[in-house]
Order: structure tokens, then sequence, then C-alpha cells
């Protein structure tokens, strides 16, 4: 019944922005209640933080699903015998940026507007689907966003930004070359610095995962990919606000082993390259604030290689047909790698995108 009350406030009522076009989007979705998540003017201007309330996150969904609809969880029956035991996919890869951050954005750019109605735009940094939902949430709220990206980055998560009207910026050689120069720009342009991790940014992206536990309260485990921290933190941080027991497992590639040293050590370890085809998982520089809630919280950390994650994307397109991006499909790469662990456990996999090159997705479904 929780879960399908979810989805009734998500529907086609009047003047729903969700069914716009991405052409159309020009104004913010009427809220039903204030979002009140607890953060102090201290917590906004340093990261910091806070216990998100189920109050909060319940808040945020609503505003949120002004914009998409609640996503579904799936357990395919061709997943689940691969796997050896009962799998449920939340597919994320269905938001209208085929990502789970554009909850996170809208939630962020929807408080910066109200503290700062007179602020310039914004400038982030970014490898494909935090920029994506910096973008939509910026071309909704009526904001300039201004996105770097490294050079190489994929051209076709360029592409779709670009079409969402964000001035895209090439600089540097990876994530953390980008986002430094990010915050150099910031300064000369006046424009608002947005990282990759804040509390807002968390209590948007909680909305999936209270969609999720109000579906399948009942989950042991689940499996969730960390880039820089926002995913896993909301994870915890609804399971958290929802009193459920279920254990919160976070993924990274052996390639992009930042927060999987940091969690053994109890410290930051950066790493001098993150070089992965998971776009989503190239972090060689983890944050504090969101290592410190992992750490808290999370029962351990996997790593999976590359050739690992390639099995994974093909065994996502075999077994249900979906697109699953690097980031995206790392999850079932770590239960699989987990599987006589898991044995008999009911398990959870966040598919937290499907926004992948087709040149690239066609080589590792040839198995090249």
């Amino acid at each position: 019944m929780k879960a399908a009350r979810i989805a009734g406030r998500a529907g086609g009522g009047k003047g729903n922005p969700a069914a716009l076009q991405p052409d159309n989007v020009s104004l913010a979705a009427p809220r039903r209640r204030p979002i009140r998540s607890g953060l102090t003017r201290q917590d906004r201007a340093t990261g910091n933080q806070p216990v998100h309330s189920l109050s909060a996150i319940e808040a945020a969904a609503d505003f949120v699903h002004g914009y998409l609809q609640p996503t579904a969880q799936h357990c395919w029956p061709l997943l689940c015998r691969r796997a050896g035991t009962e799998v449920w996919v939340k597919h994320e890869n269905h938001t209208p940026i085929g990502a789970f951050k554009v909850r996170g954005g809208l939630v962020y750019m929807q408080d910066l507007k109200q503290r700062e109605p007179d602020v310039a735009g914004v400038i982030t940094a970014t490898r494909g689907n935090h920029g994506q939902s910096i973008g939509f949430a910026a071309r909704a709220l009526g904001l300039r966003a201004v996105i770097l990206v490294p050079h190489g980055n994929s051209v076709e998560k360029n592409a779709a930004m670009r079409a969402l009207g964000v001035e895209l910026v090439e600089h540097g050689h990876d994530f953390q070359a980008a986002r430094e120069q990010a915050a150099v720009l910031a300064e000369r342009q006046g424009l608002h610095f947005l990282g990759p991790f804040h509390p807002l940014l968390v209590l948007g992206v909680a909305s999936y995962l209270l969609e999720l536990f109000r579906a399948r309260p009942d989950l042991d485990t689940v499996y969730v990919p960390i880039g820089m921290g926002s995913g896993i933190c909301a994870t915890i941080a609804a399971r958290d606000a929802l009193g459920l027991k279920t254990e919160v497992v976070g993924v990274v590639a052996e390639n992009a082993p930042a927060y999987a040293l940091s969690f053994a050590k109890g410290e930051p370890v950066s790493t001098n390259a993150a070089d992965t085809l998971a776009d989503g998982l190239a972090c060689r520089v983890p944050d504090p604030d969101a290592l410190a809630l992992i750490r808290k919280g999370a029962e351990r950390i996997v790593t999976v290689s590359e050739e690992e994650i390639m099995a994974a994307m093909r065994a996502y397109f075999t077994d249900t047909h979906n697109v699953a991006e690097g980031a995206g499909a790392a999850t079932l790469a770590a239960l699989l790698k987990e599987k006589h662990r898991m044995a008999g456990k009911r398990v959870g996999l966040m598919l937290t995108g499907g926004n992948v090159d087709s040149d690239l997705y066609l080589k590792i479904l040839g198995g090249a």
C-alpha cells in the first residue's frame, strides 16, 4: 500500500510538469509541502552531512515526483537464476536523464534558488550524469549552468548535457582536474560552485531509496555503486530513517579504488589515477564527509574488475534487455562475485544509469 501511495503522488495530476517534454520545461513543480532538510546555514556552507529525517526525505520525494515518475523495481527471472538468489533491480536508468542523479540536482537547485534568488548561475564538474542532473534542474528552474568535463569525456553524455542547455567546457585529463578548474571559474565569473557531494544532493537521491524500501522493505542486502558518495549515503539515510536492517554494500572499480582504500584505512586515501570504463566510479579523491557516513553505515565495499563490469553489462542486456552503463552494472558484478555469500538472500541492485556511448557498448556486447 505504501508503494502505491508513492506512485499515486507522482501521477499525471493537474499541472504536473512530469508530462512536459524537456524543451518545454521552464517552471518549478508545485511543492506539496516545504522541504525541511534540517540543514543549518553552516551545514550548507561547509557541506556537513546531518542525519536526514523520514519527513525530510518524504518531502524531497514529493518535490522530485513533480518532475519524474517513481522508477520501477523488477525481479527478473533470468537474472535471479544467474545470481542464484532473489534479485530486485531498481531501474534508475529510466529517469528523464537515464540516471539517479537528477533527483539530487532538483532538490539542490530548488533550495539554492530560494536562498539566493539573484544567483547568476551554477558551475560544476562531471563525467556526465551529475552534469545532466544539474543541467536538467537548472533548465527547469530557470538558472544558467556551466559544466566542466575532462578532455576525452563521453561524446554522448556531452551531447546530452548540451541538449539541456548547459555551457560545456572541456578541461584537464580527469574529473579532479576539471573540478579544480570549475572552482577557479566560479570565482572569476561569480557563479555558485557545486561539488559532486552535498547533503541536499543526498536528500534528493534518497527519494529513490524511499521508493525501493517501501516497495521491498524485506531486502537483506543492497549493492550500491560509489562515485563520490551521494548514492550510498542516500541509501544509508533512507534505510536508517525507515528503521530497516538491510545491509548496504558499496561497490567500486579495481581501477578506481579510492573509497575502498579509504574505508579500510579509516581516513581519505587518494589515488594517482581512476582509469575505469565506469565513468560514474572514476573517483581518485574521496569526500571526507561521505567517507564518514559510509564507514558508519555500510557493511563493506566490494571491488570489481573491468572484465567483471563488462560481463555484468552483457548480463543485464541478455537477462533484462536493459542498457546499463559501467557504474550501473557494477552492482551486479559485485553480486555475482559474492554469489555464494548471497545464496538464499533477497538482494537489491541499484541500476543507477544507462548512459554509455554506443560504440563502446557495442564492443562490450561483442566481448571486446
